[in-house]
């Protein structure tokens, strides 16, 4: 597939600096309202599960305490968020329960039992820092129904500071990956903790990671993540550019972190901790992941885009297409070159829309 076409079905939008964090949002929004409108409108867990229980009195003090306490932490993301709804023409309460679902999918009633499907973001990353090769490669996967439903934000802020981040239709910059101008990038992979391990109401993973965007060195990245009073568990791939370091980070609410440094030894991560002792639910789907992925050589960037795009076990691959997720496109890190490359299609096969440089 041609390079242009390709950039087309991933389109660019550079906003700011802007007066406001609000007019930001109101301009992301206004520019992307066909994709935001299209993606609430077909979204089944939004209209069949997250809508119907935010119409119920119930659900009201979990909104109120999601609401308080992340527009209290982060006001300026809060207004990104508003000024997306306005732009876009979607109600704040659709967009609301976007950036939120994560916190609110396991107090539906009965979410236990379902909350594995309700939550089925799955990613992959093959993580490797040795004396050759300083490399993250990671796979975006989602439900199917986001296929041709994200873009990327190129924003500029008024302190100077700058990012880019691959964003998901109505949410805020970015539950997948991106980078800034201080040589920090991060990917993201979510985890399952059981519903005892989540705290009602705390700060939500789309704001914690949109806050990562800001951080102005690796030890600042880690700090944000340590003192951020998630509700809900996370995985976080930090990468520092310019002193050539990578660490994964498992986080659990109640601000429980945990911190491995990556070296020459391949590290794999799917959607199960790692090294965090937390209580989570089993996900065969990771497991088998896993399994597959530590039998593959992972010592090059040839070896880690052929494990990206493996699909030899029909019923749990690495690399997605359907019918449920979907890999949307890989994001290939490339410390030495200071460059991030995004991927359409199998990785294997190198199909390259867009490179940026990160400095």
């Amino acid at each position: 597939m041609e390079v242009s076409r390709l950039r087309r079905m991933l389109e660019t939008f550079e906003v700011g600096p802007c007066e406001s964090a609000r007019q930001m949002g109101f301009r992301i929004g206004q520019r992307f309202s066909h994709l935001i409108r299209s993606r609430v409108a077909g979204d089944q867990i939004l209209q069949q599960q997250l809508l119907p229980f935010a119409r119920n009195p119930q659900a009201q003090p979990l909104i109120r305490s999601l609401s308080s306490a992340n527009r209290g932490r982060f006001p300026r993301y809060w207004d990104e968020m508003l000024g997306t709804a306005e732009g876009s023409g979607v109600s704040a309460l659709e967009l609301l329960l976007l950036n939120f679902r994560k916190e609110i999918l396991p107090f539906l009633p009965d979410a236990e039992a379902s909350l594995p499907d309700l939550c089925s973001d799955d990613c992959s990353d093959i993580l490797l820092a040795s004396s050759t090769a300083a490399i993250v490669a990671h796979n975006e996967d989602a439900n199917v129904a986001l296929q041709g439903h994200t873009y990327l934000v190129k924003a500029e802020l008024s302190d100077g500071l700058s990012f880019t981040a691959y964003t998901y239709a109505g949410e805020i910059p970015s539950c997948a990956f991106g980078f800034n101008s201080h040589g920090l990038a991060f990917t993201l992979n979510s985890v399952p903790p059981t519903r005892k391990e989540i705290v009602e109401g705390g700060i939500g993973r789309n704001f914690v990671s949109r806050d990562l965007l800001e951080a102005r060195s690796l030890d600042d990245a880690l700090q944000k993540l340590r003192l951020c009073d998630a509700s809900v568990g996370h995985s976080y791939n930090l990468v520092d550019v310019r002193n050539r370091r990578i660490v994964n980070v498992e986080t659990a609410s109640r601000n429980r972190v945990s911190v491995h440094e990556v070296g020459a030894t391949p590290f794999f991560h799917a959607n199960l901790y790692r090294h965090l002792q937390v209580d989570q639910m089993q996900d065969e789907n990771s497991a088998k992941r896993e399994k597959r992925a530590a039998s593959l050589s992972a010592e090059s960037q040839e070896d880690m885009l052929s494990l990206l795009g493996d699909s030899t076990d029909d019923e749990y691959p690495i690399y997605m297409t359907g019918p449920k997720l979907h890999t949307l496109c890989t994001a290939l890190i490339d410390l030495d070159k200071r460059t991030l490359s995004i991927i359409h299609g199998n990785p294997k096969e190198g199909e390259v829309s867009h490179v940026f440089e990160i400095r």
